[in-house]
């Protein structure tokens, strides 16, 4: 038996998510090549992969990936993808071209129809696309998935979903503040919660919006099985005294029928779980997508209602 091991290559090395791919690439068993972001304060890789090569210049990235694919030594059998939301997909078709799968980050792209060419792109290539939906290899999400499949599938449940993690100044000064490279707040910190939730309660059938800021953001998401009452904030303002009297900067709570849903733990092994999955062929792929990309799209395309009787709990603080 070959003992080869697996040869990715990364994008954006220095972001906040990337040592958890290098420790996913590392954990199951694999090596990581060549690495490249336009910062050069990716002193991580050391920790991982001293020996990958490094550009800062993805002109100079795309060329070594194609001498690695052309001389055989080294091919690069996935390129891990953790840049900045609006250039996913760009990387995708740089990952593809060079004649290796994709894995990215969420959102896999901002926009619903850019999935269409996408698709079109693995059938050319012959290869795939994967994205990074972690939560759905949480044990208790899991479960509680398990258990709403168990139930009359016309039941309807009602949901409450808060997350509330604060972000200093420089949010707003980076990529993420401008909602036209990273979708904002809902996809930023809401995309997560939003695909994990269509995992288990189904696509999508409306949005009602009730409140759209640079900051937070709040609406009833309507899904084939579930009404839930959303409230996403970057304000640290918004923490409940729960979190600010034990010095805590985040804070989530999702209510399933009025029970508190459970699951603030388990998390440091998600990515390798994922990689692991999609290096047997099982990853999420797509169609997996898109129902989070295209409540996201909605929620920051639409109006906002007046009329906030079925509001979150929190805007009445608004």
């Amino acid at each position: 038996m070959s003992d080869k091991k697996t040869c990715f290559a990364l994008i954006g090395a220095a972001g906040y998510i990337a040592p958890r791919h290098m420790k996913a690439i590392k954990e199951s068993g694999n090596d990581l090549v060549a690495a490249h972001d336009p910062m050069d304060s990716v002193g991580i890789i050391d920790s991982y992969f001293p020996n990958a090569d490094f550009f800062i210049e993805p002109e100079r990235f795309d060329r070594h990936l194609d001498k690695l694919k052309r001389s055989g030594n080294k091919k690069v059998d996935y390129v891990s993808i953790c840049s900045p939301n609006y250039l996913h997909d760009a990387h995708i078709r740089m990952a593809l071209r060079s004649g290796a799968h994709a894995i990215c980050e969420k959102p896999l792209v901002l926009n619903p129809w850019n999935l269409e060419g996408l698709k079109e792109l693995e059938k050319e290539s012959n290869k795939r696309i994967y994205n990074i939906l972690q939560l759905r290899h949480h044990k208790s999400i899991i479960d509680l998935k398990q258990k709403i499949d168990s139930l009359p599938k016309d039941k309807v449940h009602d949901i409450d979903l808060t997350y509330i993690t604060s972000r200093g100044k420089w949010y707003h000064y980076s990529w993420k503040g401008n909602i036209s490279k990273s979708g904002g707040v809902v996809t930023n910190i809401g995309i997560h919660f939003f695909d994990m939730l269509g995992w288990i309660f189904g696509n999508m059938k409306s949005n009602t919006l009730h409140l759209l800021t640079a900051d937070k953001a709040s609406g009833l998401l309507q899904l084939e099985n579930a009404n839930i009452r959303w409230y996403l904030s970057i304000d640290k303002n918004d923490l409940p005294i729960e979190a600010t009297s034990n010095d805590l900067s985040t804070y989530r709570s999702i209510s399933v029928d009025g029970d508190d849903f459970e699951f603030s733990g388990g998390f440091t092994d998600l990515h390798t779980e994922s990689y692991k999955s999609i290096l047997k062929g099982k990853g999420f792929g797509l169609d997996d997508a898109r129902n989070s990309i295209e409540i996201a799209h909605l929620i920051r395309n639409q109006a906002i209602t007046t009329n906030k009787s079925d509001a979150h709990p929190l805007l009445s603080n608004e």
